[in-house]
Protein backbone atom coordinates (compact mmCIF):
# COMPACT_ATOMS: atom_id res chain seq x y z
CA UNK A 1 0.00 0.00 0.00
CA UNK A 2 1.19 3.67 -0.44
CA UNK A 3 3.43 4.51 2.18
CA UNK A 4 3.85 1.33 3.39
CA UNK A 5 7.35 0.64 4.93
CA UNK A 6 8.77 -2.21 3.08
CA UNK A 7 8.74 -5.14 4.87
CA UNK A 8 12.83 -5.78 6.20
CA UNK A 9 14.41 -8.50 4.67
CA UNK A 10 15.89 -12.11 5.67
CA UNK A 11 19.53 -9.87 6.15
CA UNK A 12 18.65 -6.40 6.75
CA UNK A 13 20.98 -3.99 5.43
CA UNK A 14 21.85 -0.36 6.54
CA UNK A 15 19.47 1.21 4.53
CA UNK A 16 17.01 -0.65 6.07
CA UNK A 17 17.67 -0.15 9.55
CA UNK A 18 18.28 3.71 8.70
CA UNK A 19 14.63 3.65 7.60
CA UNK A 20 13.31 1.99 10.55
CA UNK A 21 15.17 4.47 13.05
CA UNK A 22 14.14 7.37 10.89
CA UNK A 23 17.90 8.41 9.92
CA UNK A 24 20.14 9.28 7.37
CA UNK A 25 22.10 6.15 5.88
CA UNK A 26 25.66 7.49 6.52
CA UNK A 27 24.18 8.53 9.89
CA UNK A 28 23.38 4.31 10.76
CA UNK A 29 26.55 3.46 8.62
CA UNK A 30 28.42 5.43 11.23
CA UNK A 31 26.76 3.99 14.21
CA UNK A 32 27.14 0.41 13.26
CA UNK A 33 30.70 0.29 11.71
CA UNK A 34 31.61 2.02 14.93
CA UNK A 35 33.64 4.68 13.69
CA UNK A 36 32.83 9.38 13.22
CA UNK A 37 30.47 10.48 15.27
CA UNK A 38 26.94 10.49 16.32
CA UNK A 39 24.65 11.93 19.11
CA UNK A 40 24.41 9.51 22.05
CA UNK A 41 20.18 10.22 20.80
CA UNK A 42 20.25 8.95 17.16
CA UNK A 43 22.87 5.89 18.58
CA UNK A 44 20.33 4.71 20.91
CA UNK A 45 17.72 4.96 17.94
CA UNK A 46 20.00 3.14 15.77
CA UNK A 47 21.01 0.25 18.18
CA UNK A 48 17.23 -0.11 18.82
CA UNK A 49 16.56 -0.43 15.18
CA UNK A 50 19.23 -2.56 14.34
CA UNK A 51 18.36 -5.33 17.21
CA UNK A 52 14.75 -5.06 16.20
CA UNK A 53 15.18 -6.54 12.91
CA UNK A 54 17.93 -8.49 14.01
CA UNK A 55 21.02 -6.44 11.49
CA UNK A 56 24.51 -8.65 11.88
CA UNK A 57 26.99 -6.42 10.01
CA UNK A 58 28.79 -8.09 7.41
CA UNK A 59 32.43 -7.92 8.57
CA UNK A 60 33.91 -8.28 5.17
CA UNK A 61 32.61 -5.46 4.23
CA UNK A 62 33.39 -3.26 7.17
CA UNK A 63 36.94 -4.97 6.79
CA UNK A 64 37.16 -3.82 3.18
CA UNK A 65 36.31 0.22 4.39
CA UNK A 66 38.18 0.01 7.86
CA UNK A 67 40.97 -2.77 6.70
CA UNK A 68 40.65 -4.55 10.42
CA UNK A 69 38.74 -7.72 10.27
CA UNK A 70 39.55 -8.07 14.76
CA UNK A 71 40.67 -11.68 13.03
CA UNK A 72 43.58 -13.93 14.11
CA UNK A 73 45.05 -16.41 12.04
CA UNK A 74 46.03 -20.01 13.69
CA UNK A 75 47.90 -22.46 11.62
CA UNK A 76 49.21 -25.84 13.45
CA UNK A 77 50.08 -28.93 12.90
CA UNK A 78 47.23 -30.78 14.14
CA UNK A 79 44.46 -29.54 15.66
CA UNK A 80 43.27 -33.05 17.12
CA UNK A 81 46.89 -33.44 19.57
CA UNK A 82 45.80 -32.60 22.67
CA UNK A 83 48.87 -30.49 22.90
CA UNK A 84 48.12 -28.71 19.84
CA UNK A 85 44.20 -28.73 21.07
CA UNK A 86 45.66 -27.03 24.29
CA UNK A 87 47.38 -24.57 22.38
CA UNK A 88 44.95 -23.19 20.21
CA UNK A 89 42.24 -23.03 23.61
CA UNK A 90 44.68 -20.68 24.93
CA UNK A 91 44.49 -18.51 21.66
CA UNK A 92 41.42 -18.15 21.55
CA UNK A 93 40.30 -17.61 25.13
CA UNK A 94 43.01 -14.87 25.07
CA UNK A 95 41.96 -13.40 21.10
CA UNK A 96 37.93 -13.69 22.78
CA UNK A 97 38.68 -11.59 25.52
CA UNK A 98 40.12 -8.85 23.57
CA UNK A 99 37.08 -8.80 20.67
CA UNK A 100 38.94 -11.10 17.96
CA UNK A 101 37.94 -13.78 16.26
CA UNK A 102 40.07 -17.18 15.42
CA UNK A 103 40.52 -19.00 12.70
CA UNK A 104 42.45 -22.15 13.50
CA UNK A 105 44.12 -24.11 9.91
CA UNK A 106 46.04 -27.73 10.31
CA UNK A 107 48.41 -28.65 8.46
CA UNK A 108 50.05 -32.15 9.81
CA UNK A 109 53.21 -30.78 9.68
CA UNK A 110 53.19 -30.87 5.30
CA UNK A 111 55.00 -27.41 4.12
CA UNK A 112 53.00 -27.59 0.77
CA UNK A 113 49.54 -27.61 3.55
CA UNK A 114 50.99 -24.49 5.64
CA UNK A 115 52.13 -22.84 2.56
CA UNK A 116 47.88 -22.88 1.26
CA UNK A 117 46.48 -22.29 4.61
CA UNK A 118 48.77 -19.15 5.15
CA UNK A 119 47.37 -18.16 1.62
CA UNK A 120 43.91 -18.37 2.58
CA UNK A 121 44.80 -16.59 5.51
CA UNK A 122 45.75 -13.76 3.76
CA UNK A 123 43.00 -14.01 1.44
CA UNK A 124 40.25 -13.93 4.42
CA UNK A 125 42.37 -10.48 5.43
CA UNK A 126 43.06 -11.68 9.02
CA UNK A 127 44.87 -9.09 11.34
CA UNK A 128 47.75 -11.14 12.12
CA UNK A 129 48.97 -14.65 12.01
CA UNK A 130 50.27 -17.44 15.09
CA UNK A 131 52.41 -20.20 13.36
CA UNK A 132 53.49 -23.81 14.32
CA UNK A 133 55.93 -23.82 11.54
CA UNK A 134 57.01 -27.01 9.83
CA UNK A 135 59.58 -24.37 8.02
CA UNK A 136 63.61 -25.05 8.74
CA UNK A 137 65.79 -22.78 6.89
CA UNK A 138 65.25 -19.14 4.23
CA UNK A 139 64.09 -21.51 1.33
CA UNK A 140 60.77 -22.45 2.87
CA UNK A 141 59.55 -19.32 4.91
CA UNK A 142 58.57 -17.52 1.55
CA UNK A 143 54.92 -17.87 2.24
CA UNK A 144 55.37 -16.20 6.02
CA UNK A 145 57.66 -13.40 4.20
CA UNK A 146 54.35 -12.60 1.98
CA UNK A 147 52.54 -12.09 5.11
CA UNK A 148 54.32 -9.44 6.35
CA UNK A 149 55.18 -7.72 3.36
CA UNK A 150 51.71 -7.72 3.59
CA UNK A 151 51.93 -6.05 6.51
CA UNK A 152 50.36 -9.00 8.74
CA UNK A 153 52.54 -9.48 11.63
CA UNK A 154 53.62 -13.12 12.46
CA UNK A 155 53.95 -14.62 15.69
CA UNK A 156 55.93 -18.16 15.94
CA UNK A 157 54.66 -20.71 18.61
CA UNK A 158 55.74 -23.95 19.82
CA UNK A 159 59.50 -23.74 17.47
CA UNK A 160 61.58 -21.25 15.88
CA UNK A 161 62.38 -20.69 12.60
CA UNK A 162 66.14 -19.77 12.80
CA UNK A 163 66.15 -17.66 9.44
CA UNK A 164 63.34 -15.45 10.41
CA UNK A 165 63.56 -12.72 13.05
CA UNK A 166 60.70 -13.06 14.61
CA UNK A 167 58.90 -13.12 18.12
CA UNK A 168 58.63 -16.82 19.44
CA UNK A 169 56.95 -18.32 21.94
CA UNK A 170 58.85 -21.68 22.90
CA UNK A 171 59.22 -23.73 26.04
CA UNK A 172 62.61 -24.74 27.33
CA UNK A 173 62.97 -28.31 25.17
CA UNK A 174 66.77 -28.57 25.81
CA UNK A 175 66.82 -27.84 29.43
CA UNK A 176 63.72 -30.00 29.66
CA UNK A 177 65.14 -33.34 27.70
CA UNK A 178 68.47 -32.48 29.59
CA UNK A 179 66.59 -32.72 33.00
CA UNK A 180 64.94 -35.83 31.91
CA UNK A 181 67.73 -37.67 30.90
CA UNK A 182 70.06 -36.65 33.99
CA UNK A 183 66.95 -38.65 36.29
CA UNK A 184 67.48 -41.79 33.98
CA UNK A 185 71.43 -41.26 34.59
CA UNK A 186 70.87 -41.05 38.81
CA UNK A 187 68.99 -43.94 38.40
CA UNK A 188 72.37 -45.83 37.28
CA UNK A 189 71.43 -46.00 33.74
CA UNK A 190 73.77 -45.66 30.69
CA UNK A 191 72.55 -47.42 27.96
CA UNK A 192 69.68 -44.52 27.34
CA UNK A 193 68.11 -44.66 23.59
CA UNK A 194 66.73 -41.60 22.66
CA UNK A 195 62.85 -41.94 20.87
CA UNK A 196 62.42 -39.69 18.14
CA UNK A 197 65.56 -38.17 16.02
CA UNK A 198 66.04 -37.00 12.23
CA UNK A 199 63.53 -38.81 10.31
CA UNK A 200 66.29 -39.95 7.72
CA UNK A 201 67.04 -43.19 6.42
CA UNK A 202 70.11 -44.07 7.86
CA UNK A 203 71.33 -43.20 11.26
CA UNK A 204 74.14 -41.10 11.40
CA UNK A 205 77.49 -42.83 12.75
CA UNK A 206 78.46 -39.72 14.17
CA UNK A 207 77.51 -37.06 16.38
CA UNK A 208 78.48 -34.72 14.28
CA UNK A 209 76.39 -35.81 11.59
CA UNK A 210 73.85 -36.21 13.85
CA UNK A 211 73.53 -32.85 14.66
CA UNK A 212 73.53 -31.69 11.02
CA UNK A 213 70.36 -34.10 10.21
CA UNK A 214 68.65 -32.99 13.29
CA UNK A 215 69.82 -28.67 12.20
CA UNK A 216 67.61 -29.56 8.86
CA UNK A 217 64.58 -30.56 10.90
CA UNK A 218 62.11 -29.01 13.24
CA UNK A 219 63.55 -26.93 15.08
CA UNK A 220 62.06 -28.73 18.83
CA UNK A 221 63.47 -31.89 17.26
CA UNK A 222 67.48 -30.42 17.64
CA UNK A 223 67.05 -28.67 20.70
CA UNK A 224 65.18 -31.81 22.58
CA UNK A 225 68.31 -34.17 20.66
CA UNK A 226 70.80 -31.28 21.84
CA UNK A 227 69.75 -31.32 25.63
CA UNK A 228 69.92 -35.80 25.71
CA UNK A 229 73.56 -35.31 24.27
CA UNK A 230 74.15 -32.72 26.76
CA UNK A 231 72.81 -34.75 29.73
CA UNK A 232 74.89 -37.91 28.27
CA UNK A 233 78.19 -35.61 28.25
CA UNK A 234 77.75 -34.30 31.69
CA UNK A 235 77.72 -37.85 32.95
CA UNK A 236 80.85 -38.82 30.71
CA UNK A 237 78.83 -41.76 28.82
CA UNK A 238 79.68 -42.07 25.13
CA UNK A 239 77.06 -41.37 22.38
CA UNK A 240 76.02 -44.59 20.65
CA UNK A 241 74.60 -44.03 17.31
CA UNK A 242 72.48 -47.04 17.46
CA UNK A 243 70.56 -45.96 20.52
CA UNK A 244 68.88 -42.91 18.33
CA UNK A 245 65.89 -43.87 16.70
CA UNK A 246 65.63 -42.44 13.23
CA UNK A 247 62.95 -42.41 10.20
CA UNK A 248 59.37 -41.77 9.85
CA UNK A 249 58.04 -39.72 13.20
CA UNK A 250 55.19 -42.31 13.48
CA UNK A 251 54.33 -45.24 16.47
CA UNK A 252 54.92 -48.07 14.45
CA UNK A 253 58.41 -46.93 13.37
CA UNK A 254 58.86 -45.89 17.40
CA UNK A 255 57.98 -49.59 18.22
CA UNK A 256 60.40 -50.67 15.28
CA UNK A 257 63.41 -49.14 16.41
CA UNK A 258 62.93 -49.85 20.32
CA UNK A 259 62.59 -52.87 19.28
CA UNK A 260 65.30 -52.47 17.73
CA UNK A 261 67.52 -51.10 20.59
CA UNK A 262 66.06 -54.09 22.81
CA UNK A 263 67.55 -56.88 20.81
CA UNK A 264 71.25 -55.33 20.52
CA UNK A 265 73.80 -57.31 22.49
CA UNK A 266 74.18 -54.72 24.90
CA UNK A 267 70.62 -53.73 25.66
CA UNK A 268 68.97 -50.28 25.92
CA UNK A 269 67.55 -50.00 29.77
CA UNK A 270 65.94 -46.87 29.54
CA UNK A 271 63.99 -44.35 27.01
CA UNK A 272 63.55 -41.27 26.49
CA UNK A 273 60.55 -40.51 24.00
CA UNK A 274 60.03 -36.82 22.92
CA UNK A 275 56.75 -37.27 21.46
CA UNK A 276 53.53 -39.26 22.42
CA UNK A 277 53.51 -41.64 19.91
CA UNK A 278 57.00 -42.07 20.82
CA UNK A 279 55.87 -43.06 23.99
CA UNK A 280 52.96 -45.13 22.79
CA UNK A 281 55.50 -46.96 20.21
CA UNK A 282 58.01 -47.73 22.98
CA UNK A 283 55.53 -49.58 25.30
CA UNK A 284 54.52 -51.74 22.58
CA UNK A 285 57.41 -52.63 21.77
CA UNK A 286 58.66 -53.41 25.61
CA UNK A 287 55.32 -55.71 26.01
CA UNK A 288 55.90 -57.33 22.88
CA UNK A 289 58.96 -58.38 24.32
CA UNK A 290 57.10 -59.37 27.18
CA UNK A 291 59.59 -57.04 29.29
CA UNK A 292 58.26 -54.14 32.07
CA UNK A 293 58.49 -50.77 32.77
CA UNK A 294 60.02 -50.12 35.08
CA UNK A 295 61.36 -53.42 36.06
CA UNK A 296 63.41 -54.15 32.84
CA UNK A 297 63.65 -50.42 30.79
CA UNK A 298 62.76 -46.85 32.18
CA UNK A 299 61.22 -44.49 30.32
CA UNK A 300 60.01 -40.92 30.58
CA UNK A 301 58.09 -38.43 27.88
CA UNK A 302 57.44 -35.58 26.79
CA UNK A 303 53.93 -33.92 27.11
CA UNK A 304 52.47 -35.17 29.86
CA UNK A 305 48.48 -35.92 29.87
CA UNK A 306 45.60 -37.35 31.95
CA UNK A 307 45.77 -40.62 30.17
CA UNK A 308 50.07 -40.78 31.19
CA UNK A 309 48.82 -40.53 34.85
CA UNK A 310 46.31 -43.71 35.02
CA UNK A 311 49.17 -45.67 32.98
CA UNK A 312 50.48 -48.91 34.75
CA UNK A 313 52.76 -47.75 35.93
CA UNK A 314 52.02 -44.31 35.85
CA UNK A 315 54.63 -42.65 33.67
CA UNK A 316 57.04 -39.86 34.38
CA UNK A 317 56.12 -37.12 32.10
CA UNK A 318 57.61 -33.49 31.14
CA UNK A 319 54.27 -31.23 31.25
CA UNK A 320 54.53 -28.56 28.80
CA UNK A 321 52.41 -25.03 29.81
CA UNK A 322 50.38 -25.76 26.93
CA UNK A 323 47.46 -23.03 27.50
CA UNK A 324 50.17 -20.48 28.39
CA UNK A 325 51.79 -21.01 25.36
CA UNK A 326 49.03 -19.88 22.82
CA UNK A 327 47.88 -17.42 25.58
CA UNK A 328 51.11 -16.28 25.35
CA UNK A 329 51.89 -15.89 21.54
CA UNK A 330 48.34 -14.23 21.34
CA UNK A 331 48.90 -11.46 23.42
CA UNK A 332 52.50 -10.89 21.88
CA UNK A 333 50.46 -10.72 18.40
CA UNK A 334 47.50 -8.60 19.76
CA UNK A 335 50.16 -5.50 21.68
CA UNK A 336 51.78 -5.71 18.05
CA UNK A 337 48.29 -5.04 16.34
CA UNK A 338 47.67 -2.13 19.28
CA UNK A 339 50.82 -0.58 17.97
CA UNK A 340 53.37 -1.84 20.28
CA UNK A 341 56.60 -2.86 17.90
CA UNK A 342 57.49 -6.18 17.59
CA UNK A 343 60.32 -7.26 20.07
CA UNK A 344 61.74 -10.04 17.73
CA UNK A 345 62.63 -11.73 20.93
CA UNK A 346 62.15 -15.78 21.90
CA UNK A 347 59.78 -15.86 25.26
CA UNK A 348 60.67 -19.27 26.83
CA UNK A 349 58.55 -20.92 29.17
CA UNK A 350 59.36 -23.19 31.99
CA UNK A 351 58.38 -27.03 31.88
CA UNK A 352 57.70 -29.16 34.67
CA UNK A 353 58.92 -33.00 35.31
CA UNK A 354 55.84 -34.72 36.59
CA UNK A 355 57.84 -37.74 38.64
CA UNK A 356 55.49 -41.16 38.85
CA UNK A 357 56.64 -44.48 38.59
CA UNK A 358 57.92 -45.59 35.74
CA UNK A 359 61.96 -44.74 36.27
CA UNK A 360 64.04 -47.43 38.26
CA UNK A 361 67.49 -48.96 38.58
CA UNK A 362 68.79 -50.82 35.60
CA UNK A 363 67.90 -54.56 36.06
CA UNK A 364 70.83 -56.29 38.22
CA UNK A 365 71.30 -52.98 40.07
CA UNK A 366 67.74 -52.55 42.14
Amino acid sequence: MPGERPRPSASPTISEVAAEAGVGRATAARTLGGYGYVSPELKERVLAAAEKLGYRANALARSMSTGVTHTLGVIVADIGNPFFAGVVRGICDTSRARGFDTLVVSTYERLDEEVAAANVLIDKRVDGMIVASAAVDHSSVGHIRTALDRGIPVVLVDRAVPSLDLDAVVIDNRDAAREAVEKLVAAGHRRIGFVWGPPVDKAPATRRELIAAASRNLWTDGERLRGYLDALDDAGIPFDPDLVMVGPKVEERAAREVARMLDLPDRVTALFCTETDGVTGALRAIRARELSCPGDVSLIGFDDSAWAAVMVPPLTMIEQPVHRLGSTAAEVLLDVLAGAEPRREMYTLRTRLVDRSSVAAPPGRA
